[in-house]
């Protein structure tokens, strides 16, 4: 008497492609947070160059502004010189 040879019973592959299909969902939303980002990312590192040449600029042109207050104070001791001259020329 010959047996029939028989196939191995199929296996469940259910939680194979389940994962599967979820690491694929994941993936994705990953890829599509992360792109715009890397993209403004790349805009930025841009125009990087030319804000910094721009803030370099403000900065120089702005510089001799840390010299306002000596230029005011000499400008207030001017000011009450020729208000005590005024005075004692009797104006």
């Amino acid at each position: 008497m010959l047996l029939a040879a028989q196939a191995p019973p199929e296996a469940d592959l259910f939680g194979w492609n389940l994962g599967f299909v979820i690491a694929i969902v994941v993936i994705g939303a990953v890829v599509a947070l992360v792109a715009p980002i890397l993209v403004l990312a790349g805009r930025i590192g841009r125009q990087a160059p030319m804000i910094n040449e721009a803030l370099q600029r403000a900065y120089h042109d702005t510089l001799p502004l840390a010299d306002l207050r000596q230029t005011m104070d000499h400008a207030e001791v001017i000011v009450a010189g020729l208000e005590r001259g005024r005075t004692r020329l009797g104006g």
